[in-house]
C-alpha cells in the first residue's frame, strides 16, 4: 500500500505544481505562436493572489457510461449556469483517456498528449471552473500504474463518473488564475 501511495502523492504534487503552466490546446497554440525564452509575467500581477468566499451551493454530477468526461462536465456547467467553481472530487472508471502534460522545464512550454484505450479507475478529478470554462485535471490508474494530467476530450466513462463541484458566488473573480502570463 505504501509503495502505491508514494507515487500517487508525488503525482498529485506534480499535477498541482504543473497546473499553473498547463493550458487548453488553444493556449498552447498561442504560446507556440509567441515563442520566447522566459514567461513574460505582468509587472502588476501580485506574487500571491487570493480570493476568499463560501460555496453558494454544491452540485454533484453523475455521468453515465460512454460519456466524454470533459464534455459532460462542460454540459453540467452550462446546465447549472455555473460561472466559477472548485472541482472538489471525482471518482468512477474510464474506457479511454486523453490528457495533456507538461513535457519541458524551459520556455516556451512543450506539452505532450498521452492517450490510450482500456479500463482505468478514475481516482480523482480536481480543478476549477473559471468564468464558465472547465479547467480539470484527472488521476487514473490501471492494474500497474497511476497517471494523470490536464483533462482533454477523449476521456470516456466506463461504468459511471461522479464529480462534486463547489459553486462560488458570482462575485468571485478567478479570471486570471490560470493565465501563465499574469
Amino acid at each position: 500500500m505504501t509503495r502505491m501511495f508514494t507515487p500517487l502523492l508525488s503525482l498529485a504534487v506534480i499535477l498541482a505544481v504543473s497546473g499553473c503552466s498547463s493550458q487548453f490546446e488553444q493556449g498552447y497554440a498561442a504560446r507556440q505562436a509567441n515563442k520566447q525564452s522566459a514567461p513574460a509575467t505582468s509587472e502588476s500581477a501580485p506574487a500571491v493572489h487570493t480570493v476568499a468566499g463560501n460555496f453558494s451551493r454544491i452540485i454533484i454530477v453523475r455521468l453515465k457510461p460512454g460519456t466524454d468526461l470533459l464534455d459532460g462536465l462542460q454540459k453540467a456547467v452550462k446546465q447549472e449556469n455555473i460561472k466559477n467553481a472548485v472541482i472538489l472530487s471525482g471518482v468512477g472508471s474510464l474506457t479511454s483517456y486523453r490528457v495533456h502534460v507538461v513535457d519541458s522545464t524551459t520556455f516556451p512550454v512543450k506539452e505532450a498528449f498521452p492517450k490510450a484505450e482500456g479500463p482505468q479507475d478514475l481516482l480523482n478529478v480536481n480543478g476549477y471552473v473559471i468564468d464558465g470554462r472547465v479547467h480539470a485535471h484527472v488521476i487514473f490508474s490501471d492494474q500497474t500504474k497511476a497517471m494523470g494530467g490536464h483533462l482533454e476530450p477523449g476521456t470516456n466513462v466506463y461504468t459511471f463518473a461522479i464529480i462534486t463541484l463547489g459553486i462560488l458566488p458570482d462575485g468571485a473573480n478567478l479570471a486570471r488564475f490560470d493565465d501563465w502570463k499574469w
